[in-house]
């Protein structure tokens, strides 16, 4: 009997153990999760914690500079949008290049060395040095010249008494100073021979030689024809026709002169003639002097 009681006793009291847990159970399942944790579904392990206050969508991706709008890709500075080449705006330029690949450019060329500069021209109406070489002097030449001036392209000066050259009073030294000391005169044929020895004739006119130069002899015929009052260099012992024609073929040969060998200063020679002196610094005479002889290699 006394086995049956314990035995009914044991029973009842494992009922109510099972109750209890039964009951614990069941109220833990109705209990709320704690926050910020997902409440494990029974028989599955339960995950990672989510942190309370963290937004559970993905992050918004914030647009800076580089980014294209609606990508989430940043571009590269240089670059064109959607492509991998570098744009060529961001490349500096090269110095010394042409705007083609690959040509130099003009403008970077360094001066030939050893080139002549133009502002050492002689400047004008100022005597400077010989233009040709020392050692290599012009032979004389003898041309065949008309028997006849031809008075319209170097037309007869007329003869006035005392009549200096215009301008001579400014040019200095003493190659200059038949120039500044002559004046015309007239005198007969007698006068003439009784004072030069050496005579010739040109074209019918004659012309004295005294100091190194041939003067015109006014009077010594009256109706003698002259194109140029005024000293003539007598270069190489030659005539004053030859010396003019000499002079004029060595201007034509440098591109001063454009007319004619024919022996005679007419207006067309002097203007050679002085164009040349501007350029070589000497004084602008227009005439056939010793310096303007020296510069051409003549004398």
């Amino acid at each position: 009997m006394r086995i049956l009681i314990v035995l009914s006793c044991s029973l009842a009291l494992a009922f109510a153990t099972s109750s209890a847990q039964e009951t614990q159970q069941t109220k833990e399942k109705k209990k709320p999760a704690p926050s910020g944790r997902v409440q494990a579904q029974p028989g599955k392990p339960v995950g990672k914690p989510v942190q309370a206050g963290k937004p559970t969508g993905p992050p918004p991706q914030q647009t800076g500079v580089g980014k294209a709008k609606g990508t989430a890709q940043t571009t590269k500075v240089g670059k064109k949008k959607g492509t991998g080449t570098p744009t060529t705006y961001g490349k500096p330029a090269e110095v010394g290049k042409a705007k083609g690949p690959g040509k130099p450019a003009t403008a970077g060329k360094a001066p030939e060395a050893g080139k002549p500069a133009e502002a050492s021209k002689p400047t004008a109406g100022k005597p400077g040095t010989t233009g040709v070489a020392a050692g290599n002097p012009l032979k004389p030449q003898h041309f065949n010249l008309p028997k006849q001036p031809n008075t319209t392209k170097a037309p007869p000066v007329t003869f006035q008494q005392g009549r200096r050259i215009e301008g001579s009073e400014n040019w200095q030294g003493q190659n200059y100073a038949v120039f500044r000391n002559y004046q015309s005169e007239w005198h007969d044929e007698g006068w003439w021979h009784s004072h030069y020895n050496n005579i010739v004739f040109v074209f019918g006119a004659p012309y004295f030689w005294n100091a190194g130069y041939w003067f015109p002899a006014w009077g010594y015929y009256p109706n003698a024809y002259y194109a140029w009052d005024g000293p003539i260099y007598a270069y190489n012992n030659l005539p004053p026709d030859q010396v003019i024609a000499n002079v004029q073929a060595a201007l034509q040969q440098q591109g001063y002169y454009h007319g004619d060998v024919d022996g005679l200063i007419g207006p067309l020679t002097r203007t050679a003639i002085a164009d040349y002196q501007r350029d070589h610094g000497l004084y602008t005479t227009s005439a056939i002097d010793q310096p303007t002889l020296q510069s051409l290699g003549m004398a």
